[in-house]
């Protein structure tokens, strides 16, 4: 069976575009020219199919390709999935506009629910032929990006180590070892200043371009229905409802933020704490898992197996089949992402360990992703419902962190208490840092004609904004603004990142909810991740019993529990 094979024995096979083409024209014309629902649900069935092959190749591709940047198979082939996959959206949003159009409304909700319906109206406002060449430059410029910063080979501390290989040393308790590793990470991207300009420029340029053939004045329009938005699946908000969340963030969070670093500067004996200070949590060293990547994986084997039967059977799983790349090693992409693969059952975890406790949030962060996947594929049949839209998807990652808390001593022993403190406080502490990346975003395509240097200005307006504490101690690309460079989604993924912050707030909820009733915050959770994204995102916080982030008064209550804690330990004898 497909679904037992091992990663490395699952077979790649490019698909062919022209026939791809013809069988998604021919299930158009079915759709349209249906008589009885059965045929509907056939047409249905076979693109679910048809998705599901397209989807797991492309998936396989890119997953090769990032596990090894250098092999120029894999490089080819996922260059072109970035060619074909534009020309295909022409074909796919049309069988979606005969979904939408289709006379068998009332049938397809009673089978699939409505959610299919909405989601086949959205696939045909964000996409015109016209958007092509557009959507593969968009690709292009965007896998120059991740391949400029997996080109990162530097010497530092005696070896040749790439960019995660170097912030590991920000968390060295020799100051100077901090700031000589913040100076060699910060030269990387000073070095390719011009390069990373021009690039976004070009991706500026490519998804105004996009906006102005769908008809929107910029890639950001004041209305519901612009172009990113709409590229982001976001059904039931828009722009008013995201200012609304962040100006609770300016004016709840900034400031218990500012007293954590206060806190943190007096802890491990600074003054004044600088950038590379931050990362820096306890004078006697951060929490560090106390094995190697082998052991930390059978600390998760032991966790997963007494969280639930269903999570002890899937982790099992993905260490059977070899459904995970942790090590990090040159010629590796950067940063860590979940895939899922669904003609083999199979969801993908891809990270770089840096032997920080930035590992285990792997093992928790990637595997809530995972999970999702994994019950969301048993229980919804069609493949727009694998996955919500991002900031759904998010819940399940963070909320899995806090549910690790209890089993934090099976990776850190003593040193459990010192890692939730610290990841308590990183979980709060990021939540500024992500509503500016947002803001920035809305700013820069608002504003498509700024210079490198406006924008870089308009950046760090938000850092003093959301992030006043922070200080880069005269480096100078950073100090002009330029720290969003490091920022994959601000390049890859337009508007992906307020998605982070929205989730965070459920997850702080279940934390809350964790306090009063385990059991009960994991049925809630459980029933969350089988739900994957047959829902809109407020729909789906409601399977959940969620409270919406956009509704005033949510910020300061699913903090609160958390506040609580972090005020409640003395974290000076951590």
């Amino acid at each position: 069976m497909e679904n037992q094979k091992l990663f490395e024995e699952f077979p790649y096979k490019r698909p062919d575009l022209d026939q791809l083409k013809e069988e998604f024209r021919d299930l158009t014309q079915k759709l349209r020219n249906a008589e009885a629902f059965l045929e509907v649900q056939a047409a249905i069935e076979e693109a679910s199919r048809l998705q599901n092959d397209v989807g797991t190749m492309s998936s396989l591709a890119s997953i090769r390709n990032s596990m090894d940047t250098r092999d120029p198979y894999y490089e080819a082939e996922k260059d072109y999935f970035d060619e074909i996959l534009p020309i295909l959206q022409e074909y796919t949003t049309e069988y979606y506009r005969a979904l939408a159009e289709s006379p068998f409304s009332a049938e397809i909700e009673q089978a699939y629910g409505k959610h299919i319906l909405d989601l086949a109206r959205q696939e045909v406002k964000k996409f015109i032929p016209a958007m092509i060449e557009d959507l593969q430059e968009d690709n292009r410029l965007s896998s120059q990006y991740q391949k400029l910063l997996a080109s990162c080979q530097m010497e530092f501390m005696g070896e040749v180590r790439n960019l995660y290989g170097i912030t590991k040393f920000l968390e060295d308790p020799d100051r100077s070892v901090r700031k000589a590793a913040f100076q060699a990470w910060a030269s990387f991207f000073a070095e390719n200043e011009e390069t990373l300009d021009a690039l976004f420029d070009d991706l500026v340029r490519v998804r105004t371009s996009m906006a102005k053939k769908m008809g929107f004045s910029s890639y950001v329009n004041s209305s519901f229905v612009d172009l990113g938005y709409l590229m982001m699946d976001r059904l039931d908000y828009g722009q008013e409802q995201v200012a609304a969340f962040r100006k609770q963030v300016r004016e709840v969070i900034v400031p218990l933020c500012t007293q954590l670093y206060e806190r943190q500067a007096k802890r491990i004996g600074v003054d004044h704490l600088k950038y590379y200070d931050e990362a820096f949590s306890f004078p006697t060293g951060n929490a560090a898992p106390k094995g190697d990547a082998w052991a930390m994986l059978d600390a998760a084997g032991s966790m997963y197996r007494d969280m639930s039967p269903e999570t002890g059977a899937f982790f099992a799983m993905m260490r059977e089949r070899h459904l995970m790349d942790l090590l990090s090693r040159p010629g590796k992409a950067v940063g860590g992402y979940c895939d899922y693969l669904p003609d083999f059952g199979a969801p993908f975890i891809f990270s770089n360990f840096n032997g920080t406790s930035a590992d285990i949030d792997v093992l928790t962060h990637e595997a809530g992703h995972a999970f999702m996947a994994d019950c969301s594929a048993k229980h919804n049949r069609l493949p727009e419902y694998l996955f919500g839209s991002s900031e759904s998807c998010e819940i399940h990652s963070m909320s899995m962190e806090f549910f690790a808390y209890p089993y934090m001593e099976l990776f850190l022993g003593d040193q459990a208490d010192k890692y939730r403190f610290a990841h308590m406080s990183d979980a709060l502490t990021f939540i500024p840092y992500g509503v500016a990346v947002d803001e920035f975003q809305h700013l820069v395509y608002a504003n498509p004609s700024m210079t490198p240097g406006e924008r870089k200005a308009a950046w760090r307006q938000l850092e003093k904004t959301y992030l006043p504490h922070r200080d880069y101690d005269g480096e100078d690309l950073m100090e002009r603004g330029g720290y969003w460079f490091r920022q994959l989604h601000i390049f890859m993924y337009p508007f992906y990142y307020i998605d982070y912050t929205l989730a965070a707030m459920s997850a702080f909820e279940f934390y809350g909810k964790m306090q009063k009733n385990r059991s009960a915050a994991w049925d809630d959770y459980y029933r969350l991740c089988c739900a994957g994204g047959s829902e809109s995102y407020l729909d789906l916080l409601k399977i959940g019993n969620l409270m919406s982030p956009f509704e005033p008064g949510t910020v300061e209550a699913v903090i609160a529990p958390i506040a609580q804690t972090l005020w409640e330990i003395d974290d000076t004898k951590l």
